[in-house]
């Protein structure tokens, strides 16, 4: 059993993915071809907003997002312990402190009531994660920001094709950042993401930034760095559109099948808030002996994988930030949070194999 499948997806749609890289290889424009603006033009549309800037990764958009926003030395961002690394790094890339706020227990998205006490006067933007495809509660946050004068920033990198009260994930804030990494929902055959922001100007600074700050060729007005999406991850996405409704619809089919065969065990799925549609990048449970169940599994051929073992802010790397007293909430998911095999395409048999081996597992 493979943990996400890749594979089946691929076969479903390889002569529209094949015939989409072969005309990249005959025109041969391979940065900036016309795949490039033809995506934007797409997602966009999805998002929203009036402006995509595709870009290499998901981490380039948050810190092209950062740096367009001009945030750097002196400034804090407001952000969770509880991701990947990307989501700090970017702050302290450009010179910034990231400031931790605690998460809410159930859903592992930042705990929108204790924002406001960590704004100060160097407070510039807030950076909520959309956490495994459920978008933060940005309604209550843009309050917050729009009482400060901040920017919003979503780290959507894991719910483009997520929905807020019938809106869009990454249209829904100052910028919005989401990836291509292969195995999101929407997912390239390399790394990739982008940008999205309903700011004329805020956009041209981004693709200003995405191509060493040039404004036009060898006219460079601002400081920046090589960060496009080239053009055959951008067909290979734009290829997947065709796929991607019916695989939204699938995954939240197979999280809510989830959800009932799982039903009074030990498990407990992390919740989904009314008014929030997930866009399922991966199905997570709370357990305990996290160690003990996972190896449990594997001896029955079941993978699994931890998204995220260990907060920030008690990494090497980010816990000269570490808030006082910690964030406690965080750190106990840390050692709880186990994810599940998980994708459009898995199919009932493995999910009532999976189900039936954690809740044994479990105790029942």
């Amino acid at each position: 059993m493979q943990f996400i499948d890749l594979k089946t997806p691929y076969a479903a749609l390889k002569p529209q993915i094949d015939a989409a890289i072969q005309r990249v290889l005959d025109h041969g424009q391979y940065i900036l071809g016309p795949e490039v603006a033809e995506l934007e033009a797409a997602l966009a549309e999805r998002a929203g907003v009036p402006h995509c800037i595709t870009v290499a990764s998901g981490t380039e958009a948050l810190f092209f997002g950062l740096m367009a926003l001009g945030i750097g030395p002196g400034d804090e961002v407001i952000t969770t312990p509880f991701s990947f690394a990307a989501t700090a790094e970017v702050v302290v890339l450009v010179g910034a402190t990231p400031v931790f706020v605690d998460v809410e227990p159930d859903t592992g998205l930042i705990d929108v009531a204790q924002v406001e006490a960590a704004i100060t006067p160097r407070t510039r933007a807030l950076m909520p994660v959309s956490l495994y495809g459920q978008v933060a509660d940005m309604d209550a946050l843009q309050a917050i920001a729009d009482r400060h004068g901040l920017a919003v920033v979503e780290d959507a990198a894991q719910s483009f094709g997520g929905r807020y009260h019938g809106r869009p994930s990454t249209g829904l804030s100052t910028f919005g950042a989401t990836s291509f990494f292969p195995s999101k929902p929407l997912g390239c055959y390399g790394d990739g993401g982008a940008l999205f922001t309903a700011n004329a100007d805020l956009a041209q600074a981004a693709r200003e930034i995405r191509v060493h700050g040039q404004s036009a060729r060898y006219h460079h007005t601002r400081v920046g760095v090589g960060g496009r999406m080239d053009t055959l991850q951008c067909a290979i996405v734009l290829a997947k559109l065709a796929r991607f409704d019916w695989e939204r619809e699938r995954r939240a089919q197979r999280a809510a099948r989830y959800d009932a065969l799982l039903a009074g065990s030990a498990a407990r799925p992390m919740a989904v808030r009314a008014g929030r549609d997930s866009a399922w990048a991966q199905y997570t449970v709370r357990v305990a002996d996290r160690a003990a169940v996972q190896a449990a599994l594997q001896t029955q051929g079941i993978p699994t994988a931890v998204h995220y073992p260990c907060a920030l802010h008690q990494q090497p790397a980010y816990e000269r930030f570490a808030p006082m007293g910690g964030c406690p909430v965080a750190e106990r998911l840390a050692s709880e949070v186990l994810c599940l095999p998980f994708s459009a395409d898995l199919t009932e048999t493995d999910q009532d194999r999976v189900a039936a081996a954690l809740r044994a597992a479990l105790g029942g």
